[in-house]
């Protein structure tokens, strides 16, 4: 059974490799590949959407998504943490109601909510992107913690860590794997749900997607979706792969 996995494992990487490849040469010089997307394109129309630097854009669409999930880590592991300590554990049940609420609202009706009070632009977008972010980070810090071994905090206790030291040496880093995985499942969704910025003049790959929609242009529309699809993919590869690097550096502080 080892022998048949091994094919497919390398089939795997190799795709992702050729993904990647063909994502960069994509965002560096678009132009090689219009005749791949002119069959898709209307008459005289373009086939590769020019009207801003996909590099660039790119890049302004990940710095949302980054600055959204950091704002939305640094509150959802706070008030994670806080009902986590036996003194605040009855606030569990109103914090869960507080990150719960951010997913009740769709974004695009927290777009419509937010543009009256902060304009138009990137803010609105940050908005709607770090309410849809707090529970599925809150909920994976919860876990983590929880599932801390008592025999773990009662040693730390012993060797005479204040509640402080021992939430920061030993409960947050052997939580850090579930809280990871939390901040991966935030990412992925946030990744796809920044294109609705670009309704509220947010730059992102929703730009796009948006010209192709008004245009009736298919070349356009699939370029946005893949560029956002592709980018989901490989930064979820990338924070399994941190998931995974914690979980062995653990395993080797273990076991000295």
């Amino acid at each position: 059974m080892k022998a048949a996995k091994i094919p497919t494992q390398w089939l795997a990487h190799a795709l992702r490799v050729f993904g990647l490849v063909l994502l960069v040469a994509f965002l560096v010089q678009p132009h090689w590949f219009e005749p791949v997307f002119r069959p898709l394109a209307p008459a005289n129309a373009p086939a590769i959407y020019t009207q801003a630097d996909l590099l660039v854009l790119t890049g302004q669409h990940l710095r949302t998504v980054l600055i959204a999930t950091v704002l939305a880590s640094l509150l959802a592991i706070t008030l994670a943490i806080i009902v986590t300590r036996p003194s605040c554990r009855e606030f569990l049940p109103l914090s869960r109601l507080v990150v719960n609420t951010g997913q009740t609202f769709p974004p695009v009706a927290v777009l419509a909510l937010a543009v009256p009070m902060l304009g138009f632009g990137e803010t609105p977008t940050l908005v709607a992107l770090f309410l849809y972010a707090l529970l599925p980070i809150f909920e994976s810090t919860l876990t983590g913690l929880a599932n801390v071994p008592d025999v773990t905090k009662e040693a730390a206790r012993g060797t005479g860590m204040t509640p402080w030291q021992s939430l920061v040496s030993v409960e947050l880093p052997l939580a850090l794997p579930v809280i990871l995985s939390g901040v991966r499942i935030s990412v992925v969704i946030s990744l796809a749900t920044a294109t609705i910025g670009s309704t509220v003049a947010a730059k992102t790959l929703g730009e796009v997607i948006i010209a192709g929609l008004q245009s009736s242009n298919m070349a356009f529309i699939l370029q946005g979706g893949l560029l956002v699809g592709l980018l989901a993919i490989f930064v979820y590869d990338a924070l399994m792969a941190l998931e995974r690097m914690v979980t062995r550096w653990q395993h080797v502080s273990r076991s000295r």
